[in-house]
Order: C-alpha cells, then structure tokens, then sequence
C-alpha cells in the first residue's frame, strides 16, 4: 500500500504492560506493534461483513423455518433459540453497522465486543441447520480477541503490545489447529486414518464437484492417493509454523495460500474464513502507508 518494506522503528513497550519474564508466557504473549493490529483488524471486519452477505449469508433464510433448527451443543447450553426472520435482519444489521465501526478504529472495544457477540450469535443459526463448517473457527476467535486489545491505531508502529501479541497469537493457534483437527476428524470418522489416506475421497470430489481442466487427473488413482497421504502430512504437521521465523515462515504461509488456491480451481472449495485469518502471522504494520504515520494522526 504505502510506506517502504524496510521501515522498522523501535519498539517501546505500552505504559499499561510489562514484558512477561516466563519463556512460555513470552511466546503467548510476544510484544508486537499495535499497528499490526490495526492493519489485521480491517482486514477481519470487512471480512465479517463479505462473508454475512455472501459465504453465511443463509440465515434470514433459516428464519422460516424454525422447525429444522438443530442448535450446537453450546449454542444448547446458552439456549439460544431459533431465529425469526426478523431477528435475523436485525443481527445482521448490527454486524454491518458495528464491524465498519470497528474497522474504521471507532469506539473500538465496544464497537469489537458488538461485533463478537452478533457475529457469533450469527455463527449459531448458520451452523445449527444441519451442517457445521469448520472453515469459519478461526474467523470467529478473531472476533472474540481483537476487542481485548484496547485501542491500536495505524500510528502505532513503534508501540509494543504484550495484549496485541497474545491476541494474533490465539488466531494464529486457531489457524493451525483448524487443520490438525481435520486430521483427528479424518481419523476418527474413519476409523484408521490408512483407511481415509487410501481411499477415494479425492475421486469421489472430483466426480462431484471437479472443474473439467481437473477430470483428468480420475484417471491417476496413484496420484491421488499420494496427494491424499501428502495433505494428511501437512495437516499434521501445521502446528510446526507456530514455530517458523523469516523466509520459511513466510514460505510456510505461502505454501497453504497456494493449497487453497489449487481447491479453489479445482473443486471449488475456497475456505476464504481461514485464508483471511493467516494474515496473523504476517507483519501487516508495513502495509502502513506513510501518511498516517505523522503525529496526530489516528
């Protein structure tokens, strides 16, 4: 967007943290600039308002028919009940209304703390209708950590946050774990993961829903088998970027980037909730452009 690549000013830490002295707790909490949550921030509530309108956008839908509600186990415990038409309107108004409020940096604890609370009521009646989409965990936990960060301003660059760290961290976790519970999901719905890794599931996807460049790969069995070991792998071993510094995490980034791509072509199946939140290992503070660095600027 703007500023150069190689800007880096020198973090100073908030007056309001200080800098945990336990190893583990360092890595929970690394100090990171508020601006990379600023940046982060606008990219997770224009996101919230694509996805309410177009990927999740059945929930007025589902508000005539109540009958079909089958609520998830916590949505059961909250007893939360079916939505109405009506309802469904006004919770998605409010997402509209608070996630511009909260990407634009405007009363951004309450505006982000409306967001959390609509968009995950909004999460319940779009998964409690039979199908529960695993691509939206991460989405969802961003809403619920961005407003504990407290105010962070595109300003912010020189400015070390211990709270903004532990919140890209949470999303960052989530991400990964989004793909290693696929494994343990393949595994226990499978009952032996050698079963799932050897089976048809790529050729029966590819029947169902494969672009026609990608038919010609029914006819390598081998192939496909192959990228099925290979996908278990690499979903196994997600956690590991957790741990990724510099180039092989920005590799490391780029590599999931371009799987989602090659489905995307393939069969359709995009997973944009999930690709969105990767930006969480990324140092978004140098999209920054130069302007709205001067002081005074919010």
């Amino acid at each position: 967007m703007g500023g150069p690549m190689s800007r880096t000013p020198t973090l100073t830490a908030t007056p309001a943290e200080a800098t945990p002295t336990n190893p583990v707790l360092r890595w929970f909490m690394p100090a990171v600039p508020l601006a990379r949550v600023a940046v982060f921030r606008v990219f997770i509530y224009v996101f919230i308002i694509i996805d309410v309108l177009t990927i999740s956008g059945d929930v007025i839908a589902h508000g005539w028919t109540p009958e079909f509600y089958q609520p998830l186990w916590l949505a059961r415990f909250l007893h939360i009940p079916a939505v109405s038409v009506l309802g469904a309107q006004i919770l998605l108004t409010l997402i509209i209304v608070f996630s511009l409020l909260a990407a634009a940096g405007i009363l951004q604890r309450l505006s982000g703390w409306a967001v959390a609370i609509s968009f995950g009521a909004w999460m319940f009646y779009t998964q409690g209708y039979g199908y529960v989409a695993h691509d939206h965990m991460a989405l969802v936990i961003a809403a619920f950590v961005l407003p504990t960060v407290g105010t962070a301003r595109f300003r912010d660059l020189g400015t070390a946050s211990a709270r903004a760290g532990w919140a890209l961290r949470v999303v960052q976790i989530a991400v990964v774990l989004t793909y290693f519970y696929s494994v343990v999901m393949k595994w226990i719905a499978s009952g032996n993961i050698t079963r799932w890794a050897n089976g048809a599931v790529i050729i029966w996807a590819l029947m169902r829903r494969g672009a026609e460049w990608s038919k010609p790969f029914l006819e390598m069995p081998g192939f496909l088998i192959a990228a099925q070991w290979a996908t278990l792998v690499f979903e196994f071993l997600s956690p590991v970027v957790l741990f990724l510094k510099g180039k092989w995490l920005y590799g490391a980034v780029a590599f999931f980037f371009l799987f989602h791509l090659m489905t995307y072509l393939a069969l359709g199946i995009h997973f944009l909730p999930t690709v969105i939140c990767w930006a969480a290992f990324l140092p978004l503070e140098k999209l920054v452009p130069k302007r709205f660095t001067s002081t005074g600027t919010a």
